[in-house]
């Protein structure tokens, strides 16, 4: 033993170690069978290194080490093994051969259950078949169901719509007896018309397809379209022609025609001659009844015009003796009515403006007249009113818009929208009534506001029409107005007055009145006209005042006229407007001038040594004054003696000389106010050094004191 090998020691451990593994199984009553095959010991892939590891496992095994502890054999202990395996083995036998009865009943049953297993199996073979079967015959079902729901559907969709076709292809026995029977306007007879429209529309889309059922009702639907064409178009043309009676309210026939348009709509797209026919004869017909209507309507509306209209010679600059002459027609009851507003203007209020018309036999029974521009106002508000329910008639009965409304508007009414025209023409060429033309105007104006309001463009032409007409007809006159103020000579105007004169009054009058109506609509041309007229009543003014020796009388004449013009203009005008602010600067120019004219003779030398001390003051040269003390004694007592008497002949005088108490009362506190002024200056220049020393500074006037008397000298109005 002491000689071995590394190699007869390491595989001495080895063998060890397996016996050492079969006792301990064998030790649990277990045969673990060794099969040696498995070991292959000379094989590559059997590692030394793991068989090391394994080695040593096992060696540490307590089993492994009890039995190499103990010194135990282990080839006696293998033959014991085996011996013991042998024995085991007869047992094993002997058990089996007991057991063999049991093990056979075994077999028998295991095989019958076979058996049992193999009918189950073929019977759930056949079940699987069947079911199979099944599967595929719902699946067939299911699919011919779905087939014959989609037959179903088109033969239901096929059903309605040939139905409906059937429905509205057949024409029904109480439509042919309505139809033929009834008068058209029964409710019936308007319903079985709108049925046979769409008949004939059906019978029409069916011919276009080729439809061989449309041929069974093209006769019957053919001749019941006759019939109604036949009826409806006499029913028409009836209503038509009730429009020709006298003293007929043309929109009765109105009203019932389109209750009735579908009677149109139907000739239209069924018979078109015969709508063609029943348009002409409505446009004919219409068009001789509102033509025969205002013209009688517009002659008889002249005979209660004013009978005293304004000619050639009713002008600002005429003079009132112009038309005195013997051969000369009577001149006007007031000629400055033509250049005054007065309650003319009040026309153009909403209330008045759509007013009812006037009624000529009223007025003349009641003997009343008016001016040209109510007539005017009266003859278009009809004019407006007729045309706006006419066109919105002619578009709703003859179906038309746009271009075309207008067209069927302009035959209808054409005829009398010229012949207003041309009346309107003849009137305005020998008009010379400029506040009528410029009211006529803006009642133009005002009406076609509310045409655009009410939607109606069917009379903007004629609107703009009668604007070309009247513009230029004012224009002139304002022109012809203006040249006649240039072109006037005042020494053939009569006696000269300081009041104010009749033409600047006319002036007023006119141009307030043009001011106050121009403002809602302005006009450009219109205003630099009224600058024109306003620029040649100043010069006119100014050469009047000329005419007057004294510059006193000049002013009082200025003052009177621009006090009269300003005033007459702020009743109408706007304050901010050019004419009053113009006037207002002359106004304050000449009567801060007349003011100083007025306190000049009173209390001139007192004013003159004002002013030229407060020249000498500013040029340091005032001791120049020093030697006039007996001029200032002069002055000092004359004014404290006479201050009163002069205050009050000033306020009388200037009560005398001008009409407006107002103006007048303006003037005089102009003046108190000055003349307390300059003897404020007076008192300052004295209080100098170099008049301290005189003895007259005594006799001033307290210059409150003053203040206080010289209110008592104000008028109050």
């Amino acid at each position: 033993m002491a000689e071995a090998t590394a190699d007869d020691i390491s595989a001495k451990k080895t063998t060890q170690a397996a016996m050492a593994y079969f006792h301990e199984e064998m030790s649990d009553g277990e045969i673990a069978p060794l099969h040696l095959g498995e070991l292959d010991l000379t094989t590559d892939e059997l590692i030394l290194d793991e068989v090391d590891l394994h080695i040593q496992a096992n060696l540490e095994d307590e089993l492994v080490k009890e039995a190499l502890q103990t010194g135990v054999d282990l080839r006696q202990y293998s033959k014991q093994v085996e011996s013991e395996l042998e024995r085991i083995e007869q047992a094993s036998i002997k058990d089996y051969i007991k057991e063999s009865q049991n093990i056979a009943l075994l077999h028998q049953q295991i095989s019958a259950c076979d058996s049992i297993l193999e009918r189950m199996e073929e019977m759930l073979s056949g079940f699987q078949s069947d079911l199979s079967s099944i599967s595929s015959e719902i699946h067939t079902l299911q699919q011919q169901s779905l087939s014959m729901n989609v037959r179903l559907k088109n033969r239901q969709a096929v059903h309605s719509h040939l139905s409906q076709l059937v429905d509205e292809l057949l024409v029904p026995g109480a439509m042919i007896s309505t139809i033929l029977h009834s008068a058209v306007t029964e409710q019936d007879f308007v319903e079985q018309l709108h049925e046979l429209n769409n008949k004939i529309n059906l019978a029409k889309e069916l011919s276009f397809r080729e439809t061989l059922a449309c041929s069974d009702i093209q006769d019957i639907v053919d001749r019941l379209k006759i019939k109604a064409v036949s009826k409806i178009g006499e029913f028409i043309l009836l209503k038509i022609n009730s429009f020709k009676k006298p003293m007929t309210n043309y929109q009765i026939p109105q009203n019932t025609l389109l209750k009735y348009r579908f009677f149109y709509q139907f000739l239209l797209a069924n018979e078109r001659t015969v709508a063609k026919e029943v348009r002409d004869n409505y446009v004919d017909t219409l068009s001789k009844m509102y033509f025969s209507y205002f013209k009688s309507y517009s002659g008889r509306l002249l005979k209660v015009q004013y009978e005293d209209v304004a000619d050639k010679d009713d002008l600002m600059g005429v003079e009132d003796t112009a038309k005195k002459g013997f051969f000369s027609k009577p001149s006007l009851k007031s000629r400055n009515t033509i250049f005054t507003l007065g309650q003319r203007g009040a026309i153009l209020s909403p209330p008045e403006l759509e007013g009812p018309i006037l009624v000529p036999h009223t007025a003349q029974r009641g003997d009343s007249r008016y001016p040209y521009e109510t007539l005017f106002r009266s003859q278009h508000y009809a004019l407006l009113d007729n045309c706006c329910r006419e066109y919105l008639f002619l578009c709703d009965f003859f179906m038309v818009a746009g271009n075309s409304a207008l067209d069927l508007f302009n035959n209808v009414m054409g005829k009398t929208l010229g012949m207003f025209l041309k009346s309107m023409s003849a009137y305005v060429a020998d008009c010379y009534d400029g506040i009528a033309v410029f009211l006529c105007i803006h009642i133009i104006l005002r009406f076609r506001a509310i045409a655009a309001k009410r939607n109606i463009p069917a009379l903007d032409k004629y609107w703009e029409a009668v604007l070309e007409l009247l513009w230029p007809r004012f224009e002139l006159i304002l022109e012809m107005n203006i040249h006649s103020i240039r072109n006037t000579d005042p020494q053939k105007l009569g006696v000269l007055d300081t009041r104010p004169h009749y033409i600047t009054r006319r002036y007023a009058e006119f141009s307030s009145a043009v001011v106050s109506i121009n403002q809602t609509f302005p006009n450009e041309r219109t205003d630099a006209l009224l600058a024109q007229l306003q620029v040649e009543v100043e010069n006119f003014v100014l050469k009047m005042a000329a005419e007057f020796p004294s510059r006193r009388e000049q002013l009082i004449f200025l003052i009177n006229n621009y006090d009269m013009m300003l005033s007459v203009l702020m009743e109408r005008a706007a304050d901010d407007s050019k004419e009053v602010e113009g006037f207002q600067q002359l106004l304050l120019a000449r009567t801060q001038e007349f003011i100083e004219e007025l306190l000049s003779p009173p209390f001139g030398g007192m004013i003159a040594f004002v002013k030229e001390a407060e020249a000498l003051t500013e040029k340091g040269q005032l001791d120049c004054l020093k030697n006039d003390e007996a001029r200032i004694c002069q002055l000092v007592r004359g004014f404290s003696s006479s201050w009163k008497q002069s205050v009050e002949a000033m306020s009388q005088d200037v009560m005398r000389s001008f009409t407006n108490f107002k103006n007048g009362t303006g003037i005089i506190q102009g003046a108190l106010t000055q003349l307390i002024q300059y003897y404020h200056g007076f008192h300052k220049v004295l209080s100098q050094p170099a008049f301290r020393s005189l003895p007259v500074r005594s006799e001033l006037i307290n210059l409150h004191h003053l203040m206080v008397e010289v209110k008592k000298h104000k008028p109050n109005f």
